[in-house]
């Protein structure tokens, strides 16, 4: 068991901090921006709720951030009342929000300057992937502190890497998004397609989706996306944050992703059309207007 707090209860991180209590078995102290969300998330799990990040990392060995984007992250991290002025030496912060390699390098250099460990995670599983403790987790940082955080990330994963350098975890999510969008974006097109066409979309992707067009995305996402469903999962507002880092790394490393970027103007037709929590499936919705 390990002390351990958590930084930040949105849909992905309340119930993965519940994992670390109930799963890990650690000793798990919280805060939120909302307070009555933490004091909600400790009557369902215990723990101890704090009003500020400084104070609810007192003493931890572990500290988890997942919090919206890079200007909240070095809010609850480097500012005036951030979890990093309260971490005791030779602690571990594991951050868990989806942002740039950039402020992931300037969080360890933050923290590799007062005695501390550093590991940018970023996740990959969505709501449902939290929820069931089963996400992937895209490690950048040290080994030996990689190593340390390990088996207590695995309280809400199914699979944990070390990508590389601090940076690297962000990196690879990066990929992961870029991935994501094409897969979305093609799988939206086939089955509008299939539509005009006069085909049954249920046979047809019982088929194909054996064979080498098969993908995550079809297996868990057709079926809403037939039925014209949208309101749950990934949101696009979420999505576009996300390709917005990708672009932005893209911009500075030299990457040539078109495919990338006409998918997240797309996003922005969905947006446009009301759709700003819709799930990133909501691409079909575009084309069937």
């Amino acid at each position: 068991m390990a002390r351990v707090a958590f930084i930040g209860l949105g849909v992905m991180g309340y119930p993965m901090a519940g994992h670390l209590k109930t799963k890990g078995g650690h000793d798990v102290s919280v805060y939120n921006r909302t307070f009555a969300k933490a004091e909600a998330w400790v009557e369902q799990f215990g723990g101890a709720a704090f009003r500020l990040p400084v104070e609810a990392v007192r003493d931890a060995d572990f500290v988890f951030t997942c919090v919206g984007n890079d200007d909240d992250l070095r809010s609850v991290t480097l500012g005036e009342s951030g979890c990093i002025g309260g971490m005791k030496p030779g602690a571990i912060l594991i951050d868990n929000t989806t942002a740039s390699a950039e402020v992931a390098r300037e969080l360890e250099e933050a923290c590799a300057a007062r005695g501390l460990g550093f590991v940018d995670a970023p996740v990959s599983g969505g709501q449902a992937g939290a929820e069931n403790g089963v996400l992937t987790v895209m490690c950048g940082g040290d080994e030996a502190a990689f190593e340390r955080a390990k088996p207590v990330i695995s309280s809400y994963a199914r699979m944990v890497g070390l990508m590389g350098p601090a940076g690297a975890g962000q990196l690879t999510k990066m990929v992961n998004q870029i991935c994501i969008a094409g897969v979305v974006q093609g799988l939206a097109e086939g089955i509008h397609f299939g539509k005009r066409a006069g085909l049954d979309i249920e046979k047809v992707i019982e088929v194909i989706s054996k064979g080498a067009a098969g993908s995550w995305q079809m297996e868990n996402r057709y079926k809403t996306m037939n039925e014209g469903r949208y309101d749950f999962g990934f949101a696009i507002d979420w999505m576009r944050k996300d390709l917005g880092i990708v672009l932005s790394e893209a911009r500075r490393n030299g990457a040539k992703l078109p495919v990338t970027a006409l998918v997240d103007q797309f996003y922005g037709d969905v947006q446009t059309m009301g759709g700003n929590r819709w799930d990133t499936s909501s691409l079909l919705a575009r084309l069937e207007k």
